[in-house]
């Protein structure tokens, strides 16, 4: 009867909520798992029933040649004490009593435990862990372990993620995830960083991973320090992100943080500071480059013979005066200086068989290369699991962040084009906010006291809690609420000498509040049971996902007490103006899983979802997403023969799908919009329909993925490696389609058009070198995606959208340049429709009917996705130093850079510093001839650029001080580390291409020193 009770009891509190974390899986797996290694050479003495004496342990450890093997972790099990050995391979720590058990670790090998009881030496010859199969990965709504999975799925440990200093932890993991495209999209502080898993499918719905922290869906992985994590799963094919249903079609990355753990508290201080550098950043042109540059566009006129001449192509006095004096500013030295970016975090974990802890406090900042670029985050972190009994778990994982941020409007796009003439000052020693010509506001206005100003502050809470029953053994029910509260404030306050305002002559102030709210309600029932040589785990999921955000704004113009800045829009005498808007959206879904397994060979999942979304359409709201997965572990087969050679073989292929609701909600509906309208002369409220009509038909974006793959490990796990093979297609895209304006509206969101990707995925780990005193281990990642078009509402190409069949979703379409016309092709040049003559961009005539035009003429020049892409990842260890050295390639991309189109035909302002423009003198064909006239064509075409580049990532050199050297108890270990992050980058070009091609807070390069403190 009671037993009755305690399962009811069960299932009512299952409808309380959610998504399992990964550390309860773990622990439900650990029985799957083998036994560790235990060693006793002697039987256990006899325990002191008065006192247990603590006594001293020495001895070494060596591989399995006889070879002493240092670093190697020896723990006194359930306590945080422990040691290393040396480099010598020998250790010595002092155990609580005789009862005691030594724990005996290091990366490559099988764990080992060995009861001390009365010796004072023991010796331990370790073997090495065929690829470390019996790891636990997290998935969907559950863990595996790393032999049994069937889909392809990446885990990267917290370790991993540290190695590269950043804010955003995405970026530590560029280059080290196959099949992922990772790239910062500026050098701004706090820039975001995009990614995309296996290509971009959607083109008007979103690209992004689904990311869930904990078991609950979180969009800020920048929130998230590193040090908190434990680690970071990343799920690809369809038989993983299935089981999420409609928001997996991106792929999902899992984050699980760090837990309380059993045994003596530990403390860890983890700080760095560094300084940020502008890299690859071309200068414009100097008082002389500018000056020739002029003169040559005058003198393409008619105009300039001579240097006598000078004074009729500067006939601003001023600027004339200022060239004969040598007078002229390198903006960008002004502009540019060294950034900031330090870290401090604070972490304690402890906790007893009942109850265990995790908190964390974390401060980071970073200033960015322009002056009043900012960023300060300040996280705080509780993790808290508590067992009441036997069968019930209650646990509360709790996040605060709070940024505050200061933002700068970029000024270097206008400091990189107006005249160099002039000084920042006047004779007065006053600041001359008005340039030397009269009309352009100088680029460093905004750096001056009281000019402008834009705040924004951010506050964002992730919290979820959760209850655990397990009635009866194998049977889990887990209910989890996480709730996400989100709220932002953004002032601005720009004065009449700012450079937006200058030419106004009247200031502006916004004011800006959102509010966001997330509620993530997760059920899970799991049953895990093994019969004879049949395994199987059935999982069972209800969920609900509601989103609601609020935001208001209000603009001003002709603050009349600067001092108040945004804070008193009232204070404005001018346009006040006042917006607000509301959006809700849910999402229901039901899901179950099966994943069996027979004779640990033969593995088997499958995967069914259903989703409701209150974004579509009545009647289009549900859908169904399936999936299955197979994999068989040849190695286990009786046929294989016993070899040291093959260590590891498993295939897999899979098949599912997954889909997309829109980005946002209420595409079904049509919207009103307020327009200006008056009777008379008498001003009344009015309002029209939206330009985007709603569509009351719209329904599902749905991505169906077939998936094979190999698993394979050599030379006792010395060499592992993974090869995974996909075709993705994507029907029913989410388009906005265009329509003709008689309707009166513009757009309307179908389901229209299809998209495929297609590629491979290569990963493979090694261990190069394992010495006494000097370990080499690398892993290599490779990526080659092939994303395309297959079909559009109009049959065949949208060029106005710039779609093709089968080509990416963004490419680069545009007249192919071949050079510049040369003096010797006078006739041709002449020839040509529209004409043109020498030092003018040659451009092909793609069908050879002797005239450029748009429709026959312009072709498909490349795009932005690279051919393929890969890291490459290698740690040394000799003796007690570290050594890093992570490399990074991204192969075949095309950028259109403002820098090299950054071509002012005219003369009037600045252009790039160096360009190889064609004078009579210099008949090249990389840039055209200036001309005061203008009229060049084809200027589009100068910015498209191989945009190939190979860069070292991250340099780092550690040391791990000796205990010998720290003399004291209270530190446990202390590591000492300086890492350079972008240091080298091999490309054909001078400028950066990761980020694609703005000119924009220019991409950086950090010089960081820091330490890793364990108490």
């Amino acid at each position: 009867m009671q037993k009755k009770l305690l399962i009811g009891g069960a299932f009512v509190l299952w409808g309380l909520g959610a998504n399992p974390s990964a550390r309860l899986y773990a622990q439900q797996y650990a029985r799957l798992e083998k036994p560790s290694v235990t060693t006793e050479v002697q039987p256990r003495k006899a325990m002191n029933a008065i006192a247990p004496q603590a006594q001293k342990v020495s001895g070494s450890v060596k591989d399995e040649k006889g070879e002493n093997l240092p670093g190697v972790s020896v723990l006194v099990k359930g306590t945080q004490q422990g040691t290393s050995t040396d480099a010598s391979g020998k250790y010595q720590l002092t155990v609580p009593n005789e009862k005691s058990t030594l724990v005996f670790s290091f990366v490559g090998y099988e764990k080992q435990e060995i009861v001390v009881g009365d010796r004072k030496e023991i010796n331990v010859s370790m073997n090495p862990d065929a690829s470390s199969l019996d790891e636990v990965v997290v998935i969907g709504y559950g863990a595996v372990r790393k032999k049994d999975l069937t889909g392809s799925v990446v885990q990267l440990k917290g370790e991993e993620l540290k190695e590269v200093p950043t804010a955003n932890v995405l970026e530590a993991t560029q280059g080290k995830i196959a099949g992922a495209d990772i790239t910062r999209s500026s050098g701004q502080a706090g820039a975001r960083v995009n990614i995309s898993i296996r290509g971009n499918r959607s083109i008007g719905g979103n690209n992004s991973p689904l990311i869930i922290v904990d078991g609950i869906q979180y969009s800020n992985l920048e929130d998230i320090n590193s040090n908190d994590i434990e680690t970071m799963d990343i799920l690809k094919d369809a038989s993983s992100t299935a089981i999420y249903g409609s928001r997996g079609a991106n792929g999902v990355i899992l984050i699980t943080t760090k837990k309380g753990r059993t045994g003596k508290p530990d403390i860890s201080f983890n700080a760095y500071t560094g300084i940020s550098k502008v890299t690859m950043y071309p200068k414009a042109m100097d008082i002389n480059g500018f000056r020739d540059f002029k003169r040559e566009a005058w003198r393409a006129a008619g105009i300039w013979n001579s240097p006598a001449d000078d004074p009729k192509i500067f006939a601003n006095v001023a600027e004339y005066q200022a060239l004969q004096n040598g007078q002229w500013i390198d903006y960008q030295d002004e502009l540019i200086h060294d950034g900031v970016q330090q870290d401090y975090q604070l972490g304690l974990r402890a906790g007893n068989d009942r109850l265990k802890s995790y908190v964390s406090v974390d401060y980071f900042n970073e200033k960015g290369i322009l002056k009043q670029d900012e960023l300060k985050r300040y996280t705080g972190r509780i993790n808290v699991d508590y067992s009441l009994n036997d069968w019930m778990n209650i646990g509360l994982n709790t996040q605060l962040t709070y940024y505050d941020q200061s933002v700068r409007r970029d000024p270097l796009n206008q400091a990189n084009k107006i005249t160099p003439l002039g000084t920042l000052y006047d004779v007065n020693g006053n600041f001359n906010y008005i340039m030397i010509d009269g009309t352009s506001a100088n680029p460093l206005s905004d750096e001056q006291p009281n000019a402008y100003k834009n705040s924004v502050l951010t506050t964002r809470i992730l919290t979820n809690g959760y209850v655990e029953l397990t009635p009866f053994k194998g049977f889990t029910a887990r209910s989890t609420v996480g709730v996400n509260l989100a709220s932002s404030r953004n002032g601005i306050y720009a004065s009449p000498k700012s450079i937006d305002r200058t030419l106004t002559g009247k200031s502006l102030s916004s004011y800006g509040a959102n509010n966001g709210r997330s509620i993530n309600w997760e059920n899970v029932l799991t049953y895990q049971g093994k019969f004879g040589q049949h395994s199987l785990s059935l999982t069972g999921i209800v969920s609900y996902l509601s989103n609601s955000s609020d935001n208001v704004s209000a603009t001003g113009v002709n603050q009349l007490l600067p001092s108040q800045l945004f804070y008193s829009l009232g204070s404005n005498s001018e346009e006040i103006k006042i917006n607000s808007g509301y959006s809700k959206s849910n999402l229901l879904s039901f899901a179950g899983r099966l994943n069996y397994s027979f004779r640990d060979r033969y593995l088997l999942t499958l995967t069914a979802r259903e989703d409701g979304s209150s974004k579509l359409a009545a009647g289009n709201q549900w859908t169904f997403f399936p999936s299955a997965a197979f994999a068989w572990r040849i190695i286990e087969e009786d046929f294989m023969p016993e070899t040291n050679v093959l260590t590891d073989l498993k295939v897999r292929a899979s098949y599912g799908v997954a889909g997309n609701d829109p980005s946002g909600p209420y595409a079904t509906q049509t919207t009103l919009t307020r327009i200006a309208f008056g009777y008379d002369d008498v001003a009344a409220p009015a309002y029209t329909f939206s330009r985007n009509v709603g569509n009351a038909a719209l329904g599902w974006e749905l991505s169906k993925t077939q998936n094979f793959g190999l698993d394979f490990g050599l030379f006792k796990g010395r060499f592992n490696g993974t090869v995974d093979y996909y075709d993705t297609r994507t029907s029913n895209l989410l388009l906005d389609r265009g329509l003709p304006p008689t309707t009166g509206v513009t757009t309307v969101k179908q389901n229209i058009g299809k998209t495929r990707n297609r590629g491979v995925e290569v990963t493979l780990g090694t261990t190069n070198v394992r010495t006494n005193n000097f370990n080499w281990t690398s892993s290599l990642t490779f990526t080659k995606n092939k994303e395309e078009i297959t079909e559009l509402v109009t049959g065949g190409d949208d060029i106005g959208n710039g779609w093709f069949i089968g080509q990416p979703i963004s490419v680069f379409y545009d007249y192919e340049k071949l050079g510049v016309w040369q003096t010797g092709e006078v006739d041709a040049a002449a020839a040509i429709l529209p004409s043109q003559k020498p030092g003018e961009i040659k451009v092909r005539d793609q069908n050879g009917d002797g005239k450029i035009d748009a429709v026959n003429d312009r072709v498909i020049l490349g795009n932005p996705r690279p051919k393929w892409s890969g890291g490459f990842d290698n740690n040394f260890k000799i003796r007690g130093f570290d050594i890093n050295v992570f490399l990074y390639a991204r192969v075949g991309q095309m950028i259109d850079a403002d820098r090299y189109a950054k071509f002012d035909q005219q003369g009037i302002g600045n252009s790039t510093a160096g360009l190889d423009y064609w004078t009579p003198e210099n008949p090249t064909n990389a840039y055209p001839r200036p001309n005061k006239n203008g009229g060049l064509k084809y200027l589009s075409t100068l910015g498209y650029q191989n945009g190939t580049f190979a860069r070292i990532r991250n340099i780092s050199l550690a040391y791990n001080v000796p205990a010998k050297l720290l003399g004291t108890k209270v530190i446990r270990g202390l590591r000492i580390y300086a890492t350079g992050k972008n240091l080298f980058t091999f490309t054909k070009l001078n400028y950066d291409p990761e980020r694609g091609g703005s000119e924009n807070f220019p991409m950086t390069k950090l010089y960081v020193f820091g330490i890793n403190l364990s108490l």
